[in-house]
């Protein structure tokens, strides 16, 4: 199961100019015809407070001078465009190898899914206090290597511990504006959004994107099912295991 795209969404970004103009377009077609309604009837140009027609042509102008206006700020005032970056790391392609060919399995299939049709770069499963995978871009040690990821350490952090208490995905649009950011030193320095996603209450998901705000609501839902199924996955092979 892959999320949706959304066709109107991705119509009104490929046609962002005309979008904003058409407000524009409707004022000045509804000026237009008030204009050549009064000249075909023969109605004075001259307003008349007394004429019901030219109380409506009135209200006509005001709401056709009010689209104009909002068109003209719609054109004005644009949000800051957001770039696409590359991760500043090295390549890491680590999976416990210890696990079960069926969840071995569920986890590249996340990654492959994931890392196909979201803005997500990095990729990394913490699980009963163990990383179980790491994959994607990492941000490079000093030994010019992928910086493995402290199981421990990221457990006893914030971020981890609301995530587990809420239970519920936690989304850092911007990662750069939270204090959090160091509790993720794994993941590439200009990492532009995370997800992190529970695996119920042993584990979690870290998501790194190269976009801020690249994650759309349906990339969330969608993320959330993969959690479900990863955690009921692990959780059946570390009760067998045990």
């Amino acid at each position: 199961m892959k999320p949706k795209r959304d066709w109107a969404a991705d119509w009104i970004s490929n046609n962002d100019d005309t979008v904003r103009s058409f407000p524009i377009f409707v004022g000045g077609a509804s000026l237009l015809a008030v204009l050549v309604n009064r000249a075909v009837t023969g109605i004075a140009p001259v307003a008349d407070a007394s004429s019901s027609q030219s109380r409506a042509d009135l209200l006509t102008l005001g709401l056709a001078v009010t689209n104009i206006l909002t068109g003209l700020v719609w054109l004005t005032i644009r949000p800051k465009s957001i770039s696409v970056v590359n991760p500043q790391g090295v390549e890491c392609w680590f999976i416990c190898s210890h696990l079960p060919d069926i969840v071995f399995s569920e986890l590249l299939w996340a990654w492959e899914s994931l890392s196909g049709v979201t803005r997500c770069r990095s990729l990394v499963v913490v699980y009963d206090c163990r990383c179980i995978l790491q994959i994607g871009v990492a941000a490079e040690s000093v030994n010019n290597e992928a910086l493995a990821v402290d199981a421990a350490k990221l457990t006893q952090g914030s971020l981890y511990q609301a995530a587990i208490k809420s239970a519920s995905q936690s989304y850092l649009a911007n990662l750069s504006l939270y204090p959090g950011r160091s509790e993720l030193p794994f993941l590439p320095l200009n990492t532009q959004a995370v997800i992190l996603q529970p695996l119920g209450d042993k584990g979690i998901v870290v998501i790194g994107g190269d976009t801020i705000r690249g994650f759309t609501s349906s990339d969330q839902a969608w993320i959330t099912l993969i959690g479900e199924k990863l955690d009921a996955s692990l959780a059946k092979y570390v009760t067998n295991e045990r």
